[in-house]
């Protein structure tokens, strides 16, 4: 008997997939597989949820939500034998879109029931994981306007953005990384493991989950016309195009930020606050199980 233990935001995805355990016995019979279902109640719940269904051995442990849920369930897995689903519910569903797991409910959950597990590359920062993407400059102010939308869509995210934009200012940042260490000051300091953000949306638009390198891209301060110009390209997946963007492949880096005490990150599209100034990034390769 397979034992699979699910993990659902309700309120992902406008709470529109209020997942119950009767909902999943109709694709998963009793008879063969053994269900549990566990609901998060606020945020990185689901990140002690997931603690404690290691602890009971599952073969699957499935998240139910957006990229937000999914990175909380992820990083309790990370380096285990237990197998990560996903049920892609949320609004942006960036990592699942890359890994080709449908949005349609009973797609879905038919990959976890007849699916084959994959092993992917993670990012880590400073001991946090990170499966999609993560950010230093002004994508997470982006994210920290965007979670406060009374929506969340990519209307939304476009305002974000704007907001962000009008009165970001870019902090010094001492990058070393392949062998070479140098100074910027980014309006965008981003990390991708995975080539979509959401939205269908992509700064990296060749990383890939498992090719044993992460995406760096650094793009310095911008004026208003170049901001546009940026802001298009993102749109039409074609940052490549930028000639002030300095992207490289990498294994690790260390980056310290100037004269800043707290630092803003996102993480998957998470909103973070970091109080120290140096960061240590780096990949760990095929250390996550998933199944598609």
């Amino acid at each position: 008997m397979k034992y699979i233990h699910f993990i659902v935001n309700p309120i992902s995805g406008k709470g529109k997939h209020k997942i119950a355990k009767q909902d999943l016995e109709q694709f998963f019979p009793v008879e063969d597989y053994k269900l549990v279902v566990e609901y998060s109640e606020y945020k990185k719940h689901a990140i002690t949820l997931t603690r404690d269904a290691v602890a009971k051995k599952p073969d699957i442990i499935v998240a139910c939500g957006g990229d937000g849920t999914i990175h909380e369930v992820a990083s309790g897995l990370v380096n285990t034998d237990i197998i990560l689903g996903i049920l892609p519910v949320g609004s942006g569903n960036g990592l699942a879109s890359n890994l080709n797991i449908a949005k349609d409910f009973k797609k879905a959950v038919d990959t976890i029931k007849n699916g084959q597990p994959s092993a992917i590359d993670v990012g880590m920062v400073n001991g946090h994981y990170f499966f999609s993407n993560m950010g230093i400059g002004i994508d997470a102010k982006i994210i920290q306007k965007y979670e406060s939308m009374p929506t969340r869509n990519l209307s939304s995210y476009v305002k974000a953005s704007l907001l962000a934009a009008a009165n970001y200012k870019p902090h010094t940042a001492i990058v070393e990384c392949n062998g070479k260490t140098f100074e910027t000051n980014p309006m965008l300091f981003f990390i991708s493991n995975s080539n979509e953000m959401g939205y269908n949306m992509s700064l990296t638009p060749k990383a890939s989950l498992q090719d044993g390198w992460l995406d760096l891209l650094i793009v310095p301060k911008l004026n208003i016309l170049e901001q546009m110009y940026f802001g298009a390209l993102v749109l039409l997946n074609k940052t490549e195009r930028f000639k002030k963007a300095n992207h490289q492949l990498i294994k690790e880096v260390n980056v310290e930020i100037s004269n800043q005490d707290t630092i803003a990150m996102q993480l998957d599209g998470e909103y973070y606050q970091f109080n120290e100034n140096t960061f240590k990034i780096r990949i760990l390769q095929e250390s996550l199980r998933v199944i598609v």
